[in-house]
């Protein structure tokens, strides 16, 4: 008789898997059955695909840094400094309209004033005469310089911003020359120390660097 074959009554008992105890295989696990084969029975979900984080508040395509979402808009910083060019402009129109009256007035001036007849009197009245018709063209030429610049703020780049700075510098000179004209030139001063600090803001740079699209 052989006890290897498995079908002998008299053979051995067949083995046993050992009970889960102390020493045994799986001893303190739950036994769980093994998980089924990927896709049995089961549907798969969709591998994940990391999205684009959406853009935070305050940065967006086109604008500068810390400026809100949406249209762009222009810092108050900025604002301020146009708010100044602007009077600057004014000032220089009406510095343009009293060199303007003291023209048309001269010569009636000089002769109220017994300036005529004199040759050497008359040349120095007609050198003053000069001079402020010089003052007058440079008073012009401020003024439509300083409108071209206010209307490029919305859509210039960084050169408006360095033009305001030079513009301020020009102007705090015609401002010393126009002192004499009822504080207007004190009031000129002011101003464009305060274009030439704010034009050179951060804020301001930012706004005339900003990317266009």
């Amino acid at each position: 008789m052989s006890f290897g074959d498995p079908n002998n009554p008299y053979g051995p008992p067949p083995q046993q898997p050992p009970p889960a105890g102390p020493g045994g295989p799986g001893y303190g696990y739950p036994q769980q059955p093994p998980p089924p084969p990927q896709g049995y029975g089961i549907p798969q979900a969709p591998p994940y695909q990391q999205q684009p984080y959406p853009a935070a508040a305050g940065q967006f395509q086109g604008g500068y840094p810390g400026g809100p979402a949406g249209p762009f808009a222009m810092p108050g910083i900025t604002r301020a400094a146009q708010i100044f060019l602007a009077v600057l402009v004014l000032a220089h129109v009406i510095v343009t309209g009293v060199y303007a009256y003291t023209l048309s007035k001269w010569d009636q001036t000089m002769a109220d004033a017994g300036i005529t007849g004199d040759s050497e009197t008359e040349k120095f009245a007609d050198l003053g005469k000069g001079v402020v018709v010089f003052f007058l063209a440079l008073a012009a030429v401020f003024a439509v310089l300083g409108l071209i610049l206010l209307l490029q703020y919305a859509k210039g780049g960084n050169g408006v911003r360095v033009c305001s700075i030079v513009y301020g510098s020009f102007a705090i000179i015609s401002g010393i020359f126009t002192l004499a004209i009822y504080g207007l030139g004190l009031v000129v001063l002011i101003v464009a120390i305060l274009l030439i600090v704010f034009a050179s803001k951060r804020a301001t740079a930012d706004w005339f660097r900003r990317p266009r699209f």
